[in-house]
């Protein structure tokens, strides 16, 4: 896709939405169907996965596993990202690797060590291109891949979030 492309494909939406903001908020959704013992079935684009326990926290490492599938979206998110604002700044990009890494403590999760916090500790992103743009086209292409990025955003910045329970009906 070129520049111009990219361009056409998108001054529809963004007129749309400099006249009506509201146009603009979307509310994205996932399930997720509890499934036979420690599972957890969610429907995806490329179709279902059933997430369950780590290795690390006892499971068998046949399902997959939530925090896995959350540095997957940030790689995915990235990689989608970067590829736009390489298309839309006119920088070539052949092909490229997006790695993710992110350091847990399986202590706090299982609750062995109070002090050992549930979460990640850290996420490191790392893009691997294939272009020749000159680095200060790199540092620009990063800087704005890291502002565009909604999961990396959303990871940076978190938004408030509520759980709730209820029976079903």
């Amino acid at each position: 896709m070129t520049p111009e492309e990219l361009r056409a494909l998108q001054a529809p939406l963004k007129a749309r939405y400099r006249a009506d903001p509201s146009a603009a908020l979307v509310t994205l959704r996932a399930e997720g169907e509890l499934g036979e013992g420690l599972a957890c079935r969610v429907e995806t684009a490329g179709g279902p996965i059933e997430a369950g326990l780590h290795p690390a926290t006892g499971g068998s490492g046949l399902q997959a596993c939530s925090g896995d599938m959350l540095l997957q979206a940030l790689a995915a998110c990235a990689g989608v990202t970067l590829k736009a604002v390489a298309t839309a700044l006119g920088v070539p990009v052949r092909a490229g690797r997006v790695r993710v890494e992110g350091d847990l403590d399986f202590r706090g999760t299982l609750g062995v060590a109070r002090e050992a916090p549930v979460g990640f500790r850290a996420i490191r992103l790392a893009f691997e291109l294939d272009t020749d743009a000159a680095p200060e086209e790199l540092e620009r292409l990063l800087a704005l891949t890291e502002r565009y990025c909604v999961v990396l955003q959303t990871l940076r910045t978190p938004v408030p979030t509520e759980a709730r329970i209820r029976r079903a009906d």
